[in-house]
């Protein structure tokens, strides 16, 4: 007999017009795999209740920084140029792997919890072949579906961010490829976490992108942020090259020319942002409805917990409320009525869960509660003080509810949280996360001393 969950009479909202919605609907679950998504199901399964829920695809988070949950809030006021110093020139070259381990652990629990059940883990902190494998393990071990985005070391901000001629190492990388990776079907899938122009000579570069080419893996670049990046001109710049490609995800985009943006859509690459970032660390303004206009899926992401929340309901209301703040300035300033085009609350949703899913590259799999695909199902407590009355079932996520009221987290078929409590022992990682936060304070405070 199947392996069978069957979640009853909850409010579903399935992120596929084929399959569309449901005020009252059951979602049934197969060894792990959706198989029916109806108003009304028998069947013999063991059964959620589901009244009072919403129930909708599990969120991607297409682009964090997980190794950095050992430094939470350490740089709460820091802009992005303080970012570089005050944690890449730091902190990361004083992790451990122990660090990478715990933080990742911790960092992918965080992420259930908040109902994030597909996380992209650009992981640019391999100090040696040790750091990447204790990262892969402690995503193995949360159960979180992810993909493993290798970059570079960060031993040293000169060597690494100011034109630099190190390349990110093929045969580790290679290794990590045939180890943890040597099919694409899995929980977990690998891609490659890529400096890019401007930070990189053109050599190192080309080798990067070749290398990834030659193992098959996406790869993730971060372009045009802040003053610096800004200025690079990245697109153009990887355009003159000949490496763009419909395998690129561009992180933040917040200064790509109109030119670029063609490029982009053009190559058929994708779009990661980070709205609380990109306002708060002065990135940019995030350009969400620049990549529509331009056809693009773009997705969210939350990139730093050392200075943001960890949650995605945080950056659907940051990108929500930014891009229709400048819609309404340059409408206002110009006399003229808001655009139909204006991004609406429903809107948000689709694009932390379906969009996040085909820019993860695993659309196929997740990101809408279709039949056949994967069951990363998420169900959202409707009867909160905070989400109650619903109207509106998709508003009262993206614009009401918050990590409070994640009720339940399934991910590939597997219940990680039930009725509000994680189904994990958080207090180990909790315990290995401040461990760690510990270690690298005194490890920075006797750096600073020496």
């Amino acid at each position: 007999m199947p392996d069978r969950i069957l979640l009853r009479a909850g409010h579903v909202l399935s992120m596929d017009p084929a399959v569309g919605d449901f005020p009252q609907g059951d979602v049934l679950i197969e060894d792990g795999k959706i198989t029916a998504v109806e108003p009304d199901i028998s069947a013999d399964a063991e059964v959620l209740d589901m009244t009072g829920r919403i129930v909708i695809p599990g969120f991607v988070d297409s682009h964090r920084h997980t190794w950095e949950a050992s430094i939470r809030n350490v740089a709460p006021d820091a802009t992005l140029d303080d970012y570089f110093v005050d944690i890449l020139d730091s902190f990361a070259p004083l992790y451990t792997p122990e660090d990478v381990y715990a933080a990742n652990l911790a960092g992918s629990l965080e992420c259930l919890n908040a109902g994030i059940t597909t996380l992209v883990d650009w992981s640019h902190i391999n100090n040696t072949p040790a750091h990447p494998d204790a990262a892969i393990q402690a995503l193995t071990e949360s159960g979180i579906r992810a993909q493993y985005a290798y970059g570079s070391a960060n031993t040293s901000l000169a060597d690494y961010w100011f034109d630099s001629k190190i390349a990110i190492p093929g045969d580790d990388v290679r290794r990590i490829r045939s180890t943890y990776f040597s099919s694409d079907d899995g929980l977990l899938t690998m891609g490659l976490a890529t400096r890019g122009p401007g930070f990189c000579t053109n050599d190192v570069v080309t080798a990067e992108w070749a290398l990834a080419r030659e193992l098959g893996i996406p790869i993730t670049v971060h372009v045009a942020m802040g003053r610096l990046a800004g200025r690079f001109g990245m697109v153009k710049q990887l355009q003159g090259l000949g490496l763009l490609g419909p395998d690129t995800t561009y992180v933040h985009c917040c200064y790509v020319s109109e030119e670029e943006w063609q490029l982009v859509a053009d190559s058929g690459g994708t779009v990661s942002i980070a709205p609380q970032v990109e306002e708060q660390m002065g990135h940019g303004w995030p350009p969400v409805m620049k990549a529509i206009e331009y056809g693009l899926r773009p997705s969210l992401s939350i990139d730093v917990v050392t200075t943001v929340p960890g949650d995605m309901f945080t950056q659907i209301r940051a990108a929500f409320g930014a891009e229709r703040a400048r819609v309404n300035a340059d409408c206002w300033k110009a006399n003229l009525p808001v655009p139909e085009t204006m991004l609406t609350a429903r809107q948000m949703l689709e694009i932390a869960t379906r969009n996040g899913a085909h820019v993860a590259g695993v659309e196929d799999r997740t990101g809408s509660l279709t039949p056949g695909k994967r069951a990363d199902v998420v169900a959202i407590d409707a009867t909160a003080l905070n989400v109650a009355p619903v109207h509106d079932a998709a508003a009262a996520v993206t614009l009401s509810a918050d990590v409070s009221n994640v009720d339940t987290v399934i991910v590939d078929g597997v219940i990680h949280k039930r009725a509000g409590r994680l189904v994990a022992d958080v207090d180990r990682a909790r315990r290995l996360v401040q461990e760690s936060r510990d270690r690298l304070l005194a490890a920075k405070e006797a750096k600073s001393a020496a």
